[in-house]
């Protein structure tokens, strides 16, 4: 049945899948699933090679549990533009938290980056994201303040002066130029110790191989990143030309 919550049977193919290799989405097809319940599942429980179906229900049985014991702070379910499914947006912005929380994204700021990614608008106010996830405005301060850093997010005041967190379209570009210039940083530290520990020694030929990859993997990445907005960019505003 495509509906309902998984079966421990369910679970328990999830994890005989995912020992044979098999993709989310095929063992989604056999199990009649949505791929995004496959996904959301196995990567709110440990990822692909840690999955195990006996801690996986359990651990859904205790949130259901907790989910039970605090009663919804608003009631029903705010309406969606567009005619959309309240509830697959839902279970998408979950879907999408989880994945980015196993990208190495710390929990909130990955709620908070799924919740602003979600709107519209591409922003939201601190209250306004408070309300949503339900979370206090000292968390949402904590991660706004870590998705700037990694250059997710910018903030704007709007005309009535309130200031408003902001995903623009090149967000992932902006990230990936920012963690090029992060490992750029190593890079330079390395070489830095290549001339402490001495060029000849193991442990400053360690760092100069850590140098070398890196200086590649930073250079590649922010080329690539360039040539990609370059590309795509233009083509998203040829497509906008033409449909004008």
């Amino acid at each position: 049945m495509p509906g309902g919550r998984l079966t421990q049977q369910e679970r328990q193919q999830i994890a005989l899948g995912l020992a044979d290799g098999l993709a989310y989405a095929e063992i989604a097809r056999r199990l009649d699933r949505p791929t995004s319940t496959i996904t959301r599942e196995v990567m709110r429980n440990g990822g692909p090679t840690a999955y195990r179906a006996d801690l996986a229900h359990r651990a859904t049985e205790r949130r259901a549990h907790r989910r039970r014991q605090t009663a919804p702070r608003t009631p029903g379910t705010a309406p969606q533009p567009h005619g959309r499914d309240a509830e697959a947006v839902r279970e998408y912005e979950e879907t999408f938290t989880t994945v980015l929380m196993a990208s190495g994204m710390p929990k909130m700021m990955s709620r908070v980056m799924a919740c602003l990614s979600l709107t519209d608008e591409g922003s939201l106010t601190a209250s306004e994201l408070a309300q949503r996830l339900q979370v206090s405005p000292a968390s949402i301060s904590k991660a706004i303040a870590f998705l700037e850093s990694q250059a997710f997010v910018r903030r704007e005041r709007d005309e009535r002066r309130r200031e408003r967190y902001v995903v623009d379209d090149d967000v992932w570009y902006q990230s990936m130029m920012a963690s090029a210039r992060s490992i750029a940083q190593v890079v330079e530290i390395a070489r830095q110790g290549v001339g402490v520990l001495g060029p000849g020694t193991p442990a400053g030929a360690r760092l100069e191989n850590i140098a070398r990859f890196l200086d590649f993997v930073s250079e590649s990445t922010a080329r690539a990143a360039e040539q990609a907005r370059e590309i795509l960019y233009t083509k998203l505003g040829t497509a906008s030309d033409g449909a004008a």
